[in-house]
């Protein structure tokens, strides 16, 4: 029998287009003995696996089983489940509509309901669980005033995991994913919302934070003090996504142009040469307001693999992870998460998506054991 990894390391299957069940099985089917092979094939692999709601539903008990027999065969588990998107994520245009329905819907919560079911069936006995979701929703579409209504849903859901709790020994956390333009952006808001959310203790433990590394470096924190921040509140880590974002110091901003496209949202923040930070939903936004200007450095919220410093002139964010992987909890599982496989430049998809995949892994595995070294 395999053994766990010591250091839970892994990818999103988001990357992976497909929205109904058959389609999301027959990606892991092609992908994940591939990656596990190159990557670890003498341990248990963790799967971070996004379902969205279509898939849920339609995953009934023969096909449970047959799941469950696979990750078996294989010699994987899931360990986390990615409930931000609950529709369509590839080839259509996606942008602000990732976020619905958000935390005031009734929808949200039976989807997220949904996959705490599936995912206690699923996770190893004594392992704690993760289901990652929106940010509460988009700034644009709802506002501090809508926390009553958001606490009434976040708290059927929190109900739902301590039932799975006491009932079946199966300890799962909801995490809130931070983001560019949504309620829950900084880390700030982050704090700010767990103290007004005022939950009971036996509900606080079951819900915490998505920590992607990506947005909080787009939104020019400091890791440290982010992390200090998170700590300081008592907030839980239940996973970090480790992700890489566009960087162009005094930028001729002309240089964004190849990354506007549109299926996602491209969140743009300036910090400009007086140190005023400066926010646009999406590039073309800040293209059209912003005229680049010397002295100012954008940032802006495209995936990019995790291995690459820069794109011609264009640098990445990558400092920001280099900086805070050694300062995580050692137990966090790790989740790569470069979705935007399908939209980068065609310069940056030399190499298959298995080959993308294990270079960032492997990336990933070489920081991690410096890290442990020096230590």
């Amino acid at each position: 029998m395999s053994e766990f990894p010591s250091r839970p390391i892994t990818y999103c299957t988001n990357i992976h287009p497909g929205e109904d069940w058959a389609d999301t099985f027959a990606a892991l089917q092609r992908y994940v003995p591939a990656v596990k092979a190159a990557l670890s094939p003498g341990l248990l692999f963790p799967i971070g696996l996004r379902l969205s709601r279509r898939a849920a539903m339609e995953l009934d008990e023969g096909e449970n089983q047959r799941f469950t027999a696979w990750l078996r065969r294989n010699d994987c588990y899931v360990p986390s489940l990615n409930g931000f998107p609950y529709g369509s994520f590839h080839g259509e245009r996606v942008k602000e509509q990732v976020y619905l329905p958000d935390w005031r819907s009734p929808d949200r919560t039976a989807y997220t309901v949904r996959l705490a079911d599936l995912l206690a069936g699923w996770l190893p006995e004594g392992m704690t669980g993760s289901i990652s979701t929106v940010p509460i929703g988009y700034k644009g579409a709802l506002g501090w005033e809508d926390l009553p209504a958001v606490r009434g849903q976040i708290t059927a859901v929190l109900s739902h995991l301590a039932e799975l709790r006491q009932a079946r020994g199966r300890e799962i956390v909801l995490a809130l994913e931070p983001e560019p333009g949504c309620l829950l952006e900084t880390t700030d808001e982050v704090c700010r919302f767990f103290e007004l959310l005022a939950l009971p203790d036996e509900m606080r433990s079951l819900i915490g934070i998505c920590y992607d590394c990506c947005h909080q470096a787009v939104e020019f924190e400091d890791p440290a003090d982010s992390l200090a921040g998170l700590a300081a509140a008592g907030i839980r880590f239940a996973k970090v996504q480790v992700s890489s974002a566009l960087s162009l110091t005094a930028p001729a901003s002309e240089l964004l142009d190849r990354f506007d496209e549109p299926c996602y949202l491209h969140q743009v923040v300036v910090r400009d040469r007086n140190g005023e930070i400066h926010r646009y939903p999406d590039l073309p936004d800040a293209r059209i307001r912003h005229p680049a200007a010397p002295g100012d450095e954008w940032r802006c919220h495209f995936h990019v693999p995790i291995f690459i410093a820069g794109i011609g002139e264009c640098g990445t964010t990558r400092p920001f992870l280099e900086a805070i992987l050694p300062l995580l909890p050692p137990d966090v599982l790790l989740e790569v998460e470069t979705y935007t496989w399908g939209v980068l430049p065609p310069e940056l998809r030399g190499e298959s998506v298995t080959e993308s995949i294990v270079r960032e892994l492997r990336w990933l595995e070489a920081r991690i054991l410096a890290t442990n070294r020096r230590h």
